[in-house]
């Protein structure tokens, strides 16, 4: 048996991490017919994602991919990583410039949720994971949904309004105002000067 089969079969031990980044359908072919209206704001949101997803990793924070299969069930996460990072234009650049690293760890997700039907709370109940900072998109279906069923298993959730996208403003604004209304989490942006400097994330 060769090395790197030997290794694929090794065990390793979870990290132990009190907070986790969760990172949503950030690596996406963006094929469905009005992927053209998230693609701005998902570019600008990705970049301060990757900044953010750096800082945190500094802390020791452990970041999770949760990703959609994209009904390629005969796929497994590399096969789709792999194809999205040949895509031209800002859906390459997404997934290249969020390439996960051999720590991260990765699950495919079969619904919206990150929760649904995936090993993601046994992985975090393993790690013993008590707050959940949640990025990606759209922000107002799986990143949505995602720290909604974070919300009701109890953890402590930032979903940073900076480093989340969806298709329009308004589909934008009511998911902030939801997330940090009716589900009392926090929203604060990851990087302030940002938002100051500008127009709002969304309008990027």
């Amino acid at each position: 048996m060769s090395t790197s089969r030997a290794q694929a079969l090794t065990s390793a031990p979870l990290p132990c991490s009190d907070e986790v980044l969760l990172l949503v359908d950030v690596i996406n072919p963006m094929s469905f017919p009005t992927a053209d209206d998230l693609l701005p704001s998902a570019w600008a949101a990705a970049q301060r994602v990757a900044r953010l997803k750096k800082r945190l990793a500094a802390r020791g924070v452990t970041a999770i991919y949760a990703n959609d299969n994209y009904g390629t069930w005969h796929s497994e996460f590399r096969d789709i990583l792999g194809a999205c990072q040949m895509l031209p234009g800002p859906r390459g650049d997404i997934a290249r410039l969020l390439t996960p690293t051999p720590d991260d760890l990765v699950i495919l997700k079969p619904q919206h949720s990150a929760f649904h039907s995936t090993p993601l709370r046994h992985l975090l109940t393993q790690m013993g994971t008590k707050k959940l900072t949640i990025v990606g998109w759209a922000a107002d279906m799986c990143v949505m949904l995602s720290a909604t069923d974070a919300c009701m298993y109890g953890y402590e959730v930032w979903v940073p309004q900076d480093c989340i996208a969806a298709e329009t403003v308004e589909r934008f604004d009511m998911a902030v105002k939801q997330l940090g209304g009716a589900f009392d989490c926090s929203v604060r942006p990851a990087f302030r000067a940002d938002l100051r400097a500008g127009a709002p994330p969304q309008r990027v």
